[in-house]
């Protein structure tokens, strides 16, 4: 038998030198810890504060801590790189000033003492209020090592409660006689987690039931049963949110206006937009109020299924967050998002659930619940209260209700309305986005309830005449205001998937009947399933022919959709695809200004006008849909509520995963509701344990067993074990800036035999020219640019090639790490994932004095590699270049197209390029000429090799977008 090597257990004791700026990891060698250091905490270039940045930081893995300039200097730019101005010049990236901020005069968040008492203005926050608890205990644990042990089991790997009374089991196995494990059993690890004081909102529980008129005879069991509604006091939860000192640097303590240098607008967090400073004058009106910070309450709630195989078991969540946190907080799943309680579902019998009387219940069920719930906030809502908050000042807090977050099924109980009208306006239900109609208001509704009966109120104003919204009980607060806009369903999950997408699925077959209307579908998703990878993207091997949804599949196929029909529908068709993704693309950015406002109602216009084509080709008789309506919205709700990615059902989505579906799969399945509480409990504490000991410097560095962190603000540098480790942790920090990557093994070192190994001959006569390029000044160079290798230096040095490179860059609109910065991977190897080869594009700075991708060129990378020069390290690209057909984007998909530039022999023009010039990776789509269809052969890996022209997909992501127009 062959014996089993041995392994023996290697500590994790040398942190990661960025600890004190949030980094939790521990490694067991060097090795490890350098390779982490190297990819994650390679510092950023600069950028101009709030505005995306225009170029990348890209790197492979230089050998040497010199590196070559960047080719941004005339004297250093590569053959087809920046140095392209007409004057010879290479002018700097045109950045945009960062906005003046204005804030509220009069609900400024000042400072004040626990009393209530202003403070002078510069006063450092108070000191937290220190226990023995806090300064020698980690709770009602005995040690961070439990501490981190429950967290582990409970929180982290969800361990059932048999499977840690056997792991205790085990542990206790392996320690001494009289000597326990962490936890005696399950039991004892759940009463310790009950024992947290932090975080401990209680959960509370109202009945609610039929109380009106009783039919004769037998009576529904609707309208015998009890209803119970679960929630936490939202006041409390509130004050946990503004008081978590974790949101610290994370939260705006007064409404503000982002003020652009031309005068103009800006819109990001909420409290930028018109509506929080709005609120705060009409809060400033009483005097008693200056100085307090607006607290608005943000709901949120939506049904979930958690099992549709036992039983259709449904829950409704209802979650709260707060409008001063910023947008990307909120997103980042950071306890910005609590979950406030689990409304009723009422059911009937399959031959009641149409009656009039039973759907009514249900909605006064529905507003009863959310009035009760968020009482607790209505006297906080007209007078003050003190709250010491998450940057350590004392602050006045006043309550708000804020926007409600919903899709259409639900905002239209929430606003009292008839289906299929608009919630927000009273346009007319046939004919919704003609003309501009007034804005619904509770005033509104009531002057009309008293003039109109209940049957012309239906019919001609959408109004269910028997409800009033909760919101009516509430002070400053209308509902038909606080509607959110929901990029999910209005946008991506309803006008994309369920509209367009399902209309030009119906043209087909209206032209071309079931048959061909197959054929045509089958080599759309041929199309589709062909796309070139890109980081990020999701596949679709069998096109977008699968039954279930999700939000994710929308977006995804959102970026790939449209080369793909490109052909097969009339152009017009294309070009309402074209107008509608630039809408989506425009409303989901991080950052609005006017002059987005303005595109927006641009690409609106345009929307409308091209979307006629579902109308002359039959697919539809008439346009009239509150949820394609809801975009004529945007602008003024952008302005009221700045950035929609802020408030977009997305998140909730996501939150259902771990407030309810999650913590479901841990029940027992029976009377599941008050298991899914408890273990929401539990979460809740833990998280929020986590902070107060970070807060309190008790998680300060790795367990107590490994080595601890010298406790000064000023140095970032741990206990080294010696002085060679010392240095090894400061040679892994000053290489973050160089290195992102490893060499791969197997190619040979030599210039020369690495040219006959990747079979490009002209590799060392590329890099000869690269280097002439490198070194000498522009103004030196040839006019003509034809340069002789006589004039070129002669290297015969060891080159190293790399797999992929690590573009850094800012976009805040895209999924990206703290402050908006996004790494992305460019690949360039020779196999992937045991398939074909992969050769990613890039866009290569060319001129920044252009706007847009007038300013880019694109390129193909055929080999990441780097060399040493005269003790110079240059990393380098081998690329084969592109060139734009025409000079401006294709008519109807509004994107850009290329063509690969070839030599008389057909083959790619190569060329080499520093590393610097290269902005971010670049995703084409073949074009596929009308009237053709694609070969069952074509794979992704194909695709870069088999086309002649290609759209630049502006769509595949939001940067993209931002700088591809």
């Amino acid at each position: 038998m062959k014996p089993v090597k041995k392994f023996r257990f290697r500590p994790r004791t040398l942190p990661c030198p960025f600890a004190s700026k949030g980094c939790t990891r521990l490694f067991s060698d060097h090795s490890g810890l350098t390779r982490h250091v190297n990819a994650t905490h390679r510092p950023p270039p600069p950028s101009a504060p709030g505005h995306p940045q225009r170029y990348a930081a890209v790197s492979t893995g230089p050998d040497s801590s010199e590196l070559a300039p960047s080719p941004m200097d005339p004297a250093t730019s590569a053959s087809r790189g920046t140095d392209n101005h007409p004057d010879g010049s290479n002018p700097e990236p045109t950045m945009t000033a960062p906005p003046r901020v204005e804030y509220h005069p009069l609900l400024n968040g000042r400072p004040c003492d626990r009393d209530g008492n202003f403070l002078p203005p510069n006063t450092p926050p108070s000191p937290l209020p220190s226990t023995q608890e806090d300064t020698q205990g980690h709770g009602p644990f005995d040690s961070r090592t439990q501490f981190e042990i429950a967290d582990f089991l409970y929180r982290r790997a969800q361990m059932s409660g048999s499977k840690i009374d056997e792991l205790m089991e085990l542990w206790a196995c392996t320690l001494p006689e009289g000597q326990d494990p962490p936890f005696a059993s399950h039991e004892h690890l759940y009463a310790t987690l009950d024992a947290i004081k932090q975080g401990d909102v209680p959960w509370q529980t109202f009945s609610v039931s039929y109380n009106g008129p009783v039919p004769e005879g037998a009576m529904p069991s609707w309208m015998v049963r009890e209803y119970d509604v679960w929630f936490r006091d939202p006041r409390l939860i509130l004050r946990e949110q503004y008081s978590n000192p974790d949101f610290a640097n994370d939260i705006d303590w007064a409404p503000k206006r982002l003020i652009l240098p031309s005068g103009k607008r800006q819109y990001r967090d909420f409290m930028s937009g018109d509506w929080a400073w709005n609120e705060a004058d009409l809060i400033a009106k009483d005097p008693n109020m200056h100085g307090a910070t607006l607290c608005t309450a943000i709901a949120a709630s939506d049904k979930t299924t958690v099992s549709v195989a036992t039983g259709q078991n449904e829950y409704y969540p209802l979650y709260l967050t707060n409008g001063g946190v910023n947008n990307s907080t909120r997103r980042s799943h950071r306890n910005a998002i609590s979950l406030v309680g689990f409304l009723a579902i009422p059911k009937t019998e399959r031959h009641y659930q149409n009656d009039a009387l039973f759907r009514k219940f249900r909605r006064e069920l529905y507003h009863t619940s959310l009035r009760a719930i968020f009482d607790p906030l209505r006297v906080s809502m007209t007078t003050y209260e003190v709250l010491r908050c998450a940057d350590g000042h004392y602050r006045r807090l006043v309550f708000s209700l804020g926007p409600y977050i919903a899709d259409y099924p639900e905002q239209v109980i929430l606003a009292c309305t008839v289906q299929g009208w608009c919630t927000r306006c009273t346009a007319p239900h046939d004919d919704l986005d003609t003309g501009t109609a007034p804005r619904r208001s509770h005033e509104y509704t009531e002057a009309l309830r008293d003039a109109y009966s209940k049957q012309i109120l239906w019919n001609d104003y959408g109004i269910i005449e028997d409800l009033t919204p909760f919101t009516a009980y509430f002070p400053r607060a209308d509902i038909h205001e606080l509607l959110s806009p929901d990029l999910l369903h209005q946008v991506i999950k309803g006008t994309f998937k369920d509209h367009l997408v399902t209309w030009v699925e119906d043209y087909l077959v209206a032209k071309h009947g079931r048959a061909g209307a197959a054929v045509i579908m089958a080599d759309i998703d041929r199309r589709i399933a062909a796309v070139p990878g890109f980081p990020g993207l999701r596949r679709f091997p069998e096109g977008r022919g699968f039954k279930q949804w999700t939000g994710d599949d929308s977006k995804a196929l959102m970026k790939v959709y449209l080369p793909a029909i490109a052909g097969h529908v009339p152009p017009q068709m294309v070009r309402a695809f074209s107008a509608f993704l630039e809408f989506c693309y425009l409303v989901r950015r991080d950052t609005l200004d006017d002059d987005t406002l303005d595109e927006i109602d641009s690409a609106l216009e345009r929307f409308h006008r091209e979307r006629s084509i579902f109308i002359t080709t039959g697919v539809r008789e008439t346009i009239s849909l509150p949820r394609q309506h809801s975009l004529k919205h945007y602008r003024r709700l952008i302005r009221l509520f700045a950035s929609p990615n802020g408030l977009c059902s997305s998140m909730m989505e996501a939150r259902h995963i771990t407030a309810v579906k999650k913590p479901y799969r841990r029940t027992s399945r029976n009377q599941a509701l008050g298991q899914i509480i408890l273990i929401n409990q539990r979460l809740d504490k833990l998280a929020a344990l986590r902070v107060h000991l970070a807060a309190t410097g008790l998680l300060d560095g790795p367990c107590p067993r490994l080595p601890r962190f010298v406790q000064d603000a000023a140095n970032d540098e741990i206990i080294p074990r010696s002085p060679q480790d010392s240095e090894r942790v400061r040679e892994a920090a000053a290489a973050a800036a160089l290195t992102c990557i490893f060499a791969v093994r197997g190619y040979p070192k030599d210039v020369h035999l690495l040219a006959h190994a990747v079979n490009i001959p002209g590799l060392p006569n590329l890099i000869r020219k690269f280097l002439y390029d490198q070194l000498t000044p522009s103004h030196l160079r040839p006019v003509a640019g034809n340069i002789s290798l006589d004039m070129c230096p002669r290297f015969n040095g060891s080159v190293t090639v790399f797999p992929s490179a690590i573009a850094t860059y800012y976009a805040p609109s895209d999924p990206s790490g703290p402050r908006g910065m996004r790494r992305e991977w460019i690949r360039s190897a020779a196999s992937w994932r045991g398939g074909g080869p992969r050769r990613d594009c890039v866009f290569v700075a060319q001129d920044t004095a252009q706007l847009g991708f007038r300013g880019l060129l694109v390129a193909r990378v055929r080999l990441f590699f780097s060399f040493s020069f005269q003790g110079v390290v240059y990393p380098c690209a081998l690329v084969s270049w592109f060139s734009a057909v025409g000079d401006e984007p294709d008519r109807d998909t509004g994107m850009w197209v290329v063509t690969p530039d070839l030599d008389p022999e057909r083959r790619p023009f190569m060329d080499i390029i520093h590393l610097d010039s290269i902005v971010r990776g670049a995703h084409l789509i073949g074009v596929v000429s009308e009237g053709s269809f694609l070969p069952y052969e074509v794979g992704p890996a194909h695709s870069l090799d088999i086309f002649q022209k290609f759209f630049v997909n502006k769509y595949i992501d939001h940067h993209a977008h931002e700088i591809a127009f």
